[in-house]
């Protein structure tokens, strides 16, 4: 198993690797990656920028559960297909947090009254460049997570044309 390990945005060690369950049986985070027909679905946060949808297990849920249910919330998302992909680990200065990360095909978007603490979702034909220097977008989407996890769906011929 190939762990890559870096920092991020705010210089936390984080360890990252494609594989089942690395770091923890029980995460208590997810981390979706949509897409929605040949596009990206992300979600405005109130606070954060443009980030894919993620968000805390619920006492009782499970990690899949979790990541279906947050993606609803936050962008009124019908998930069609979710793939788990791997799962990371951040050394915080405060705690040690361990999310899921998963690939989520979108058959549907429902618009909605209240997307929890986002302003709801966001379809982009693609991602920029230089979103690491682009202020719209949440440090979620500035470390090395994002464009590995984008190989990795390349690798395993996840990302349909």
């Amino acid at each position: 198993m190939n762990i890559f390990t870096f920092f991020d945005y705010y210089h936390n060690k984080v360890e990252l690797a494609f594989s089942s369950t690395p770091f923890s049986s029980r995460p208590r985070h997810v981390w979706v990656v949509c897409r929605y027909q040949s596009g990206w679905l992300l979600t405005q946060h109130s606070r954060r920028g443009l980030e894919f949808p993620g968000g805390k297990v619920e006492e009782g849920e499970t990690a899949e559960d979790a990541a279906i249910r947050e993606v609803w919330e936050e962008t009124g998302g019908k998930v069609a297909r979710l793939n788990h992909i791997g799962q990371y680990r951040v050394h915080g200065k405060a705690e040690t947090v361990v999310k899921n990360i998963y690939f989520a095909q979108i058959k549907d978007i429902v618009k909605k009254q209240d997307y929890m603490e986002t302003h709801g979702p966001v379809v982009l034909q693609s991602l920029p460049h230089n979103i690491k220097q682009d202020t719209s977008y949440s440090f979620i989407m500035k470390d090395e997570i994002l464009p590995r996890t984008l190989t990795h769906l390349e690798k395993k011929k996840l990302l349909a044309p």
